[in-house]
């Protein structure tokens, strides 16, 4: 069956990376929202413990209760409780929201300083602590999210700079962090209590050339195994709309991989693996068909070579991959 591996060395190798910068391991959260960005949500989790990694970011409370015991904080990005937890944090994304959080919900406050997605307006401040007071949530932290940190618009540096001021402004006692992985590379020192960092850790980080960045290392690769084999003759083609075909006879093999299972359709006919195997034709819904005749196939092992050849981030290619495909630790 198709699969997936996660290389641990890699992984950790990055991870290195991340706390040389931050200067503590404590202050790293692995963001695992996605099914940790198509790597594996339980096979993520387990690594970043065996590593050091006491902090969590995910997107909904569900994923937050699948990796409990393997971290001492977690933070929900997009969930409102129905009871408190001692380890679980709530971010408050609105500040019309307040007032559905349980008495004594351990929250972080987001606040938008730019990005103009989520988080109270730096104007609704003071109204939203006196409601956050008034509920009895216990607040923890301030934090936003920047739109690009990972361009050299002169956008990261006006929403920092916004942050900053803002943070000057809070009750004493809070916690702060604003960076991503692009954010916490763009730090000449970093110097905020906790850094959110997904893609960096996976290995498939992208910054402008002006920006110095550690070379990290891939963590997932994907195989697919033989179903059948062939012999076109010249002028035979394969796959839906008969796309390709062969100019001389060839050995053609299907491969149990497809669009189904999150290998773009897009890249139909235009794209070779690491091994230089040529994609022939279409990719169905559960198939498609290489020039190859070999028993496994490395269909990909860098998620950044896929997404130019699919014109998208590697993002979008790592989070589409399904989560019924087996993944292992290797």
């Amino acid at each position: 069956m198709a699969h997936i591996t996660l290389n641990k060395k890699n992984f950790f190798h990055n991870l290195d990376a991340i706390a040389a910068k931050t200067q503590s391991i404590k202050k790293i959260a692995i963001v695992l929202k996605d099914n940790a960005y198509g790597h594996g949500l339980l096979e993520v989790a387990k690594m970043a413990q065996e590593y050091g990694i006491t902090k969590a970011v995910v997107q909904y409370e569900s994923e937050a209760r699948e990796i409990y015991e393997y971290f001492e904080y977690i933070l929900v990005l997009a969930d409102i409780p129905k009871n408190a937890d001692k380890k679980i944090r709530y971010t408050i994304n609105d500040i019309n929201t307040i007032k559905e959080f349980p008495k004594d919900t351990l929250v972080e406050l987001k606040v938008n300083t730019g990005m103009n997605r989520n988080g109270i307006e730096i104007s609704e401040k003071e109204s939203a602590l006196t409601l956050i007071k008034t509920q009895g949530l216990s607040l923890e932290a301030l934090f936003t999210h920047y739109a690009c940190a990972d361009e050299l618009d002169g956008v990261y540096e006006m929403q920092k700079e916004r942050f900053s001021e803002i943070k000057a402004t809070m009750p004493q006692g809070l916690r702060f962090h604003s960076c991503n992985s692009a954010g916490l590379f763009r730090e000449l020192l970093f110097d905020e209590d906790m850094v959110r960092v997904g893609i960096a850790a996976y290995g498939c980080m992208e910054l402008p050339t002006e920006i110095e960045a550690p070379k990290l290392k891939p963590v997932l690769s994907l195989y697919a195994e033989k179903i059948s084999s062939r012999t076109l003759k010249k002028g035979e083609s394969v796959g839906y709309g008969a796309t390709f075909c062969a100019d001389e006879e060839m050995i053609v093999s299907n491969y149990d991989i497809g669009y189904g299972d999150g290998f773009m359709r897009i890249l139909s006919n235009d794209y070779s693996t690491p091994e230089g195997v040529k994609l022939l034709g279409r990719i169905s819904m559960d198939n498609s068909s290489f020039a190859s005749n070999a028993e496994q196939l490395l269909i990909f092992d860098d998620a950044r070579k896929l997404s130019n050849a699919a014109q998208t981030i590697s993002y979008e290619i790592l989070t589409s991959l399904k989560s019924n495909l087996k993944r292992s630790i290797v």
